[in-house]
């Protein structure tokens, strides 16, 4: 694979030169455009209402009931960008330093170059929309520092940054939505894509309430749906968070690159029993004042009040002096699962660790932590019964990004010329691991400031003919939608779709979760294909297709999940490494640190659909490092 529209020279004039050389479409030609727009997150949100501000014809989907209940609003802890206003020697070069080497050097240097320049104008357009970012007594807008780095860069809104921001494009989408320009249809799910003349021009849609399949033409289809989480079932991903969209886009021909990369929080509350069927995050902004630690000893059960300092082992500032308990995630959550592993967990069935904030609650007293991380530790005490102002958070890693996605070129664009992939939905700009905060900073910057003039670009150079309705590619995709649903409504086995998806949640956790090994993955793989048969054999989904069915939506996604996950699987058993959030067992140092094989795994895995049953084409786009040189990570 080759990212052909990657740019030339020097890699801080890339962004310019791209944006240069890109044609434009007049303004009074873009009405006659219009632009599919799946998702209303941030990435969505932004890309919807820029491309319906500058003149064209929008249409945007979501299966929430509004557009402002994307999963997006769940982010908690804040947006980087390289202002420097703590003047502590950020740099937008810093900011790409930090992202390359926290990604484990498994990212594209041009397209996080362009991410780190984007960032500073992020923060400006936020702030015109009225974005209430905290500040500081002088009135400057206030930063806090995020795992992976030693400057202060992350830009927050208490502990709604997520929400603040979104509700920011909401408004920006709502006046498109105002003016006629943006046409949404709330509650309705992307089943297919219709690929016509090996380009994408629309897609095959249900509305979830009245179970009505339509179909949607455009000139162009953009999905910012997000990342693939859910398929662990326990996630800290929204419930309805799903990887249909991306996945129908995959096996029309769209390539899906790094998707064993998936990225493990370090401070999730810990699972309570069997029965959940979520978990639920705590910022990482906690990080920046609460101390993480255990017992000393294996098997101290007392309260951690009556543990006294010298059997306490704060084992992130012994094992990373330099960054103490802001290192990385994967760093973190590998951690934490080592000393529970060793016997010195928390809680039930010892799988938690502490976060403890008794010495910033001494040093900075009670209102002003309040003021800081008020609403999670209120979160916090609502799901545990615990008071965090009087004993210690616990915290355990789970499932939370996915940093793999729909392969695109420096454009946004897939491999299905027309279709584009924007913020999670794609692969492009955190490698091996997501640095904290990096999210919110992507999707908007996808949305805002990329997609637009790529998508413009696009648009000037490939004239097209409308595409009638009865053409046969629109055609067989509904036929194709309609025979699946129907196939899952007529099954009548005895098997619940929820029941499937925990048991591949589970099989996936334990073999291609926090740490993988090829015996555990050849298990799964194994497994896996006799699971999606039994799934078509024995699921059941009560009720019918013409009306609200959460049964059938959760049934067809979890039919997707089964084919994922087996691609999961198999990327990671390919990828004899360990690096980021892939920790393969039989690649660490000896200290027990991931150890990458630069020699051998310098390169983006994208993967071909080649039809059902047959094994998938692996594709591999070589990574080049001329400005941050792949060394062995280090956070002593």
């Amino acid at each position: 694979m080759v990212d052909a529209k990657a740019p030339e020279g020097p890699i801080e004039e890339r962004w310019a030169r791209r944006r240069f050389e890109a044609k434009l479409v007049n303004p009074a030609n873009r009405r006659a455009h219009t632009v599919i727009v799946v998702g209303t997150g941030l990435a969505g949100g932004a890309a919807g209402a820029t491309l319906a501000e500058q003149g064209y014809r929008v249409l945007q989907f979501c299966y929430q009931d509004s557009p402002r209940r994307a999963h997006s609003i769940a982010a908690q802890g804040g947006i980087n960008a390289a202002k420097n206003y703590r003047n502590d020697g950020d740099s937008v070069r810093r900011l790409f330093y930090d992202t390359v080497k926290g990604g484990d050097f498994r990212a594209r240097e041009s397209n996080v170059h362009r991410l780190a320049e984007v960032s500073v104008e992020i923060i400006d357009q936020c702030v015109a929309q009225g974005v209430p970012f905290a500040r500081e007594y002088g009135g400057l807008l206030d930063t806090r520092s995020f795992g992976g780095v030693q400057v202060s860069r992350t830009f927050y809104a208490r502990g709604q940054t997520g929400q603040q921001l979104l509700l920011g494009a909401y408004q920006a989408l709502s006046r498109g939505i105002a003016a006629g320009s943006v046409e949404m249809r709330p509650r309705t799910e992307m089943l297919d894509l219709i690929v016509v003349d090996g380009r994408a021009r629309g897609i095959v849609a249900r509305d979830l309430v009245t179970g009505r399949i339509d179909t949607h033409l455009a000139d162009a289809v953009v999905l910012a749906t997000g990342g693939y989480g859910n398929v662990f079932h326990l996630s800290t991903n929204a419930k309805n968070s799903n990887a249909t969209a991306i996945w129908r886009a995959h096996r029309r021909g769209a390539l899906f690159a790094n998707p064993c990369f998936t990225q493990i929080h370090p401070t999730c509350v810990p699972r309570s029993g069997d029965h959940q069927s979520k978990l639920t995050l705590m910022s990482e902004s906690l990080r920046n004042d609460g101390r993480i630690w255990v017992p000393s000893q294996a098997g101290d059960t007392r309260a951690p009040a009556d543990i006294p300092e010298d059997e306490r082992d704060y084992y992130l500032e012994r094992m990373y002096p330099s960054f103490g308990n802001l290192v990385p995630r994967d760093i973190a959550s590998r951690a934490a699962k080592n000393v529970c592993d060793e016997g010195r967990g928390v809680g039930p069935g010892g799988q938690g660790v502490y976060l403890d904030f008794a010495d910033a609650l001494a040093r900075l007293g009670r209102e002003t932590v309040e003021a800081r991380y008020g609403n999670l530790f209120e979160m916090y005490q609502r799901i545990t019964d615990e008071d965090p102002y009087r004993v210690p958070m616990r915290i355990y890693p789970a499932i939370h990004y996915t940093m793999g996605g729909l392969w695109v070129d420096y454009d946004l664009a897939t491999t299905i010329p027309g279709l584009f992939a924007i913020g999670e939905a794609n692969f492009s700009d955190h490698g091996a691991n997501r640095l904290g905060a990096s999210a919110l900073m992507q999707g908007l910057a996808d949305g805002y400031f990329v997609l637009p003039a790529t998508l413009a670009d696009f648009l000037a150079r490939h004239p097209h003919d409308e595409v009638p309705r009865d053409h046969p590619a629109v055609t067989d995709a509904v036929s194709e939608v309609t025979d699946r649903l129907y196939l899952l409504l007529s099954n009548n086995g005895d098997r619940s779709p929820e029941s499937f998806h925990r048991e591949l949640g589970e099989l996936l956790w334990d073999t291609c979760g926090m740490s993988r090994s090829e015996t555990g993955l050849r298990k799964a793989l194994e497994r896996i294909p006799e699971l999606r048969a039994e799934f078509w054999r024995r699921v059941r989904v009560p009720g019918g297709g013409k009306s609200l069915n959460q049964s059938l939506e959760k049934a067809n996604r979890v039919a997707d999940y089964l084919e994922l996950a087996e691609l999961m699987c198999l990327d990671a058993l390919h990828r004899a490494e360990s690096c980021g959030g892939h920790f393969r067992e039989e690649s660490q140092t000896p200290d027990g640190e991931a150890a990458r094989r630069d020699g051998e795994f310098t390169y983006a895995a994208a993967w071909e659909f080649t039809g059902p049953g047959s094994a998938p084409v692996l594709h591999r786009e070589a990574l080049e490092f001329s400005h941050v040189h792949p060394t062995q990570r280090s956070y002593a």
